[in-house]
């Protein structure tokens, strides 16, 4: 179990701004309770499918050199910067 100190500590040393520690308690505590039943879960007896690739089915790596500058072929490039599309 989590104590609303431990949160307030772990918001000073993360340097978070948050108004209030306590407001994300029962989050974070249902969070930590979601952890402990992933814990007790007993998996040891289930079998897990994994595809087996040896080397020889991998590709080979191919050199392909590029011609002419990458930075050149780009639509947004202004002088040093490339724009990129805003993000939400």
């Amino acid at each position: 179990m989590v104590t609303k100190e431990e949160i307030e500590h772990i918001v000073k040393l993360m340097r978070i701004d948050v108004d209030d520690p306590g407001q994300h308690f029962d989050r974070i505590q249902k969070i930590l309770n979601y952890f402990d039943n992933l814990d007790k879960a007993d998996i040891k007896d289930e079998e897990i499918a994994v595809q087996e690739v040896t080397v020889d089915e991998l590709r080979d790596d191919i050199h392909v050199p590029f011609d002419s500058r990458l930075i050149d072929q780009l639509k947004n490039y202004k002088g040093r910067y490339i724009r990129a599309p805003k993000m939400n």
